[in-house]
């Protein structure tokens, strides 16, 4: 893919909530392109994961609402996050109707604008275009921390955006499983529920040329 436009936050458009009113599984891949906006830094959202909710063995939302996962019942358009590991801050996009839980994991972003900041403190050999390759650095780069849990990522005067600058969802994604699901989630395990920019540097974890979802 080539090198990212550089728009600013004022040239973006923020997503409307109805665009993410939909199951997660329709609106993974047509995040992807899109952009996140924290401040003065902006990224590319390169590789999402869906998660269904109940419907779902591998959602944190599938034995039900919880203090940790009440944002994936708030109705599309917040940002839900948690700690993976006990040391990676996670972020998730929710989606669907307000009560049925239903997000997509932001897997990793290409630095936009902001490299200056997403960079700071981190080592000089991690390259820009891998600063937001995963979901914890894509969260690092962007500032993003659990205290951020519940944002409203569809208002223009929000801290984080989600938004769009007139590049579109590719076509034919990169699709395959999702990654680092426990032996608990049986058959979820293997569901191509993964999504990715085909030619994308900052791509956490490769899929094979193959792995192509063709357009209906």
């Amino acid at each position: 893919m080539p090198s990212s436009p550089e728009p600013t936050r004022d040239e973006v458009v923020p997503l409307e909530r109805a665009e993410l009113a939909q199951a997660s599984l329709e609106v993974a891949p047509r995040l992807l392109n899109a952009l996140i906006c924290a401040g003065g830094r902006i990224g590319r959202i390169v590789e999402v994961e869906a998660y269904a909710g109940a419907d779902d063995p591998a959602s944190h939302a599938y034995r039900g609402r919880t203090a940790r996962n009440a944002t994936m019942f708030e109705g599309p358009g917040r940002l839900y996050t948690y700690l993976s590991y006990g040391m990676h801050i996670c972020a998730n996009v929710t989606c669907g109707a307000v009560g049925r839980a239903s997000a997509v994991l932001i897997r990793a972003i290409a630095p936009v604008a902001g490299i200056p900041a997403m960079r700071d403190g981190r080592p000089e050999r991690l390259a820009d275009a891998l600063l937001g390759s995963g979901p914890g650095r894509a969260c690092r780069s962007l500032g993003i921390t659990l205290a951020d849990d519940g944002s409203d990522l569809c208002a223009r005067g929000s801290h984080l955006v989600l938004a769009r600058d007139g590049v579109a969802a590719p076509r034919s994604p990169l699709v395959g499983p999702r990654v680092g699901l426990s032996a608990r989630c049986g058959d979820a395990l293997h569901w191509p529920w993964r999504f990715a920019v085909p030619g994308e540097r900052a791509v956490s974890r490769p899929l094979p040329p193959e792995a192509i979802r063709r357009p209906a």
